[in-house]
């Protein structure tokens, strides 16, 4: 696409990403519209038959993040049809709509995750990799991509796709909200022996990329990984948190075993692996392709993250 202005609708601007996209979007005067479930216009819930036709405009960019994530029993057969109805067949409705009304480019947040969960006997994921996703959140994501190719390769439109690692900034979720209530409560973490690699990026420069994308002629079409830089082992990013809050942390130098036993035992083995095992993202295709650099690093990521 051109480098001109143009209407940006953001699906999911309500949520963790969306919500900096769009401020960061109102800084630089971009003419951007927000949708949230709530939002007015609504298209209400995102599956197969969600009506599009009333916020899609002629000209536009479409940036997609609306998705379903956070499930109790994410591998449950109930659980993938709501996954696939939402994440896939949610994803191939918008992306036809679009295509219809005019739209020129969709940007699609998926996941490192389409590619797999592990990089703890292999190299970091880069984006020649073949996709082996390994739970349903991400097949849904690899699936979702098949579904922009297919929409892409019958209709014209552009799509651009970014493959994050977990995300985090002020107001992260999950495991990585959890690890800055354990550092600021000064609890003792047993961690101080785990030797893994985990790829992490900044909010601010996932948004950043995001941004790129909208508008890089070289984006379309593309697939791109998005990353601090080289990943870090849990027990730096725990001190890298805690640095950032002026604060010292005590890793007791447990097994990675026994973790991982302690976990089976407690139901809680998924949630150990994120701490304990590699997912590294390799990030070159991406800065070769965009000539992009992350504007921050990490410890300046870490420093905006806890300052909430």
């Amino acid at each position: 696409m051109s480098n001109g202005s143009g209407s940006i609708i953001i699906t999911g601007a309500g949520g963790f990403i969306g919500t900096r996209l769009c401020q960061v979007l109102a800084s630089r005067g971009e003419n951007a519209l927000g949708l949230t479930r709530h939002s007015s216009p609504s298209v209400g819930e995102i599956g197969c038959k969600t009506d599009w036709s009333r916020v899609l405009r002629q000209g536009a960019v479409v940036v997609h993040l609306a998705a379903r994530a956070h499930v109790l029993d994410k591998n449950s057969a109930k659980n993938w049809e709501a996954f696939r109805e939402v994440n896939v067949e949610g994803t191939r409705r918008l992306a036809t709509a679009a295509a219809s009304a005019g739209v020129q480019r969709l940007v699609f947040l998926s996941s490192i995750r389409a590619l797999g969960a592990s990089t703890s006997e292999r190299t970091p994921f880069s984006v020649e990799d073949a996709p082996a996703p390994s739970e349903p959140y991400g097949r849904s994501k690899w699936e979702a991509e098949l579904a922009l190719q297919e929409v892409a390769a019958q209709t014209g439109l552009e799509v651009s796709v970014i493959r994050p690692p977990l995300v985090y900034g002020p107001q992260a979720l999950g495991n990585f909200r959890r690890l800055i209530r354990l550092v600021r409560g000064g609890v003792p973490l047993p961690l101080g022996s785990v030797r893994n690699r985990r790829s992490l990026v900044a909010i601010d420069n996932l948004v950043d990329l995001i941004c790129v994308c909208l508008r890089e002629p070289a984006a379309a079409g593309g697939t791109f990984h998005v990353a601090d830089g080289k990943g870090v082992s849990t027990p730096e990013l725990i001190r890298g948190i805690a640095h950032a809050m002026g604060r010292r942390i005590r890793l007791l130098p447990v097994p990675v075993g026994v973790l991982r036993l302690a976990g089976r035992a407690l139901g809680t083995s998924a949630e150990v692996e994120r701490l304990v095992g590699s997912l590294e993202v390799d990030i070159t295709h991406t800065c070769d392709t965009l000539g992009w650099t992350p504007p921050i690093d990490m410890e300046e990521g870490l420093r905006r993250a806890v300052a909430e």
